[in-house]
């Protein structure tokens, strides 16, 4: 674990998203995109990230708790699990119905609201610890949805944060994609949130404290082909980019999935075990 100072940080004001991009046509495109296919089957797999999140930020019994950009509800459910008064928030209503059931299912009591991490609808400081897992990262803009965390984090509160890196698996995904389908120009990568110069340029001027570790989530699929179908099939950014490519053109880009699935795979009985790296992040409110 490490822990950056931000005493010694000089407070530098979050820089502005380039004003030539159309914030707003992209954020209507990645809606589409995350609501297309169903991310609540990925997402289930990746629960243990929310619950080891909830214990690194030390949340207790009774703490008023915020899940931004919750999907099918797994760091809510978690924070739910441990007695904290739990809201999740989240800009797809089908995930936010699979959070529904999941927590009717285990009876687990959450408030779950439609709404934009970046224009969160809380009043400042309504939130004792704000959680994401995989979730802000994606913002289009990225210092406005930090503003909008800090804003509903009361001071002395916690801000606890799941993000792939750039140079884990899933960035690699990501790069692979980009290079089949190139992302908007000149839209910072999501994967910035996985490093801690990134996150003391969005949070160090308004934290106490920022602490990190690197973490691998593993990906367990039977084999590289099962991985692929389910993330084509369900995981909105792949199933949009085969929808988008010509058939020769899709099957390139699966020849160079596979080829990283192979790379990365780290099982020897035959199925797939891929780590993929995550920043954990617990940024305390000044």
């Amino acid at each position: 674990m490490s822990s950056l100072d931000t005493a010694t940080l000089a407070p530098e004001p979050i820089a502005a998203t380039p004003a030539q991009l159309d914030l707003a046509t992209i954020k209507t495109k990645q809606q589409t995109t995350w609501g297309t296919g169903d991310y609540s089957v990925i997402g289930t797999t990746l629960q243990i990230v929310g619950e080891t999140l909830c214990e690194t930020a030390d949340l207790s019994a009774g703490e008023r708790v915020l899940d931004v950009a919750c999907g099918n509800g797994n760091a809510a459910l978690a924070a739910a699990r441990r007695f904290a008064l739990v809201t999740g928030v989240d800009y797809v209503p089908s995930l936010l119905d699979r959070a529904r059931a999941r927590a009717a299912a285990d009876g687990l009591a959450l408030e779950l609201r439609d709404g934009d991490a970046e224009a969160l609808p809380f009043a400042d400081g309504a939130f004792d610890v704000v959680l994401s897992t995989f979730g802000v990262m994606f913002t289009p803009d990225q210092p406005r949805a930090a503003r909008e965390l800090l804003r509903v984090c009361r001071h002395g509160g916690r801000i606890a944060l799941a993000s792939w890196t750039a140079d884990g698996f899933i960035g690699e995904v990501f790069k692979t994609i980009g290079a089949h389908v190139p992302p908007p120009s000149g839209l910072r990568s999501p994967m910035a949130w996985g490093t801690e110069p990134r996150l003391a340029e969005l949070f160090g001027g308004e934290a106490r404290a920022i602490r990190t570790q690197r973490r691998d989530f593993l990906f367990r699929y039977r084999s590289p082909a099962h991985w692929l179908e389910v993330f084509r099939t369900w995981y909105g950014p792949i199933h949009r980019a085969f929808l988008s490519l010509t058939p020769g053109a899709g099957a390139a880009l699966e020849r160079d999935l596979t080829t990283l699935l192979e790379a990365m795979n780290v099982a020897r009985d035959g199925t797939l075990t891929v780590p993929g790296t995550y920043l954990e992040a617990v940024i305390t409110r000044a």
